[in-house]
């Protein structure tokens, strides 16, 4: 097959699933509003999520269980196999159990509902079939819509999938939005992996700020700069106004390359009339990504680290980065 026919294919399918995603979009009611307000009621009340579902649903609210679990709402996932064999006791009184069926005719699915009675579950059934015995036994609905699969033999899950996946995560993004949770606040609970390190790690956290980091006084030759800077092992020393200690400028392996073949006898000259005056600088207390950013913007590979009153602390240096992994 050529390729154009192969893409053309490809591009059909993803036109069906945006297709589902957008009916879905256009036919959201106050049903998405009851179950989202059930939802938080749940959730300020203490109680939790219990997602199930089948097949290749099954999946779908594995991730959406653990979607709502990082942004701080309670959640689970039953099998509703093993749910009917003592799984079911994970469930208590005040709980909502989210149920995905397609067809709304999921016999495993609709074995559990007596139990969840029994227990005080509250019901949501979530389909694409408004009229479907899911709909008609659970206390509320959660509906998506489907013009059709994807599969040309609409057998394959594909556009119901997509949908239900994404109206799964317009649910979870309301209620964040709603509960006001902040970037911190998703942040504390991925306190590893790139995502937290993106969100938590402090420039503080770091920098140089003994091996690595030269601190040098205004007056100080270029000769006691460089040797200092030779004994750190770095490539930039922050110049400081000797009676506050402030920072004042930066003297770098590059200011003194350019310099030398400009000055004659210039070890002994001051170095704070060579130094880059007021430099770029960062908070200790930033984020590591605005010093990423700082260092894309800026044509630099040292970022000298200050206080609070404006005294330099450490170093940060663009070679030390990469091994973050902060992507």
């Amino acid at each position: 097959m050529a390729s154009h026919s192969i893409l053309e294919i490809a591009r059909s399918v993803l036109r069906t699933e945006i297709h589902s995603i957008q009916a879905t979009a256009d036919s959201l009611a106050d049903d998405f509003v009851d179950v989202l307000n059930i939802l938080l009621k749940t959730s300020q009340e203490g109680k939790k999520l219990i997602w199930s579902g089948v097949g290749k649903n099954k999946p779908i609210v594995q991730k959406l269980s653990a979607t709502f679990n990082s942004t701080a709402i309670p959640s689970c996932f039953l099998d509703a196999t093993q749910a009917l064999h003592g799984d079911s006791g994970l469930c208590c009184a005040g709980d909502l159990a989210i149920l995905l069926s397609n067809s709304g005719e999921t016999d495993e699915l609709l074995s559990l509902i007596p139990t969840f009675r029994r227990l005080g579950v509250t019901t949501v059934a979530f389909t694409s079939k408004p009229d479907s015995q899911l709909v008609a036994l659970c206390d509320y609905k959660l509906l998506y819509k489907v013009l059709s699969e994807a599969c040309p033999l609409q057998l394959a899950p594909t556009a119901s999938t997509t949908a239900a996946m994404a109206l799964g995560d317009a649910l979870a993004m309301v209620a964040l939005k709603l509960r006001g949770f902040t970037a911190k606040d998703f942040a504390s609970f991925h306190p590893s992996g790139t995502l937290g390190k993106r969100l938590l790690l402090r420039v503080g956290d770091v920098m140089r700020c003994e091996r690595g980091f030269c601190l040098v006084e205004e007056e100080s030759s270029i000769k006691q700069t460089i040797t200092k800077m030779t004994d750190k092992q770095c490539g930039s020393a922050a110049v400081i106004d000797s009676p506050s200690g402030k920072i004042m400028g930066i003297f770098t392996d590059g200011d003194f390359r350019r310099i030398a073949l400009l000055h004659d006898n210039i070890l002994n000259q001051k170095v704070g009339d060579h130094m880059t005056k007021i430099p770029i600088t960062i908070s200790r207390y930033a984020l590591v990504v605005d010093a990423l950013k700082l260092l894309s913007q800026h044509p630099i590979n040292d970022l000298i680290v200050i206080d609070n009153d404006n005294k330099p602390v450490g170093l940060i240096d663009n070679q030390d980065l990469p091994k973050l992994r902060l992507g």
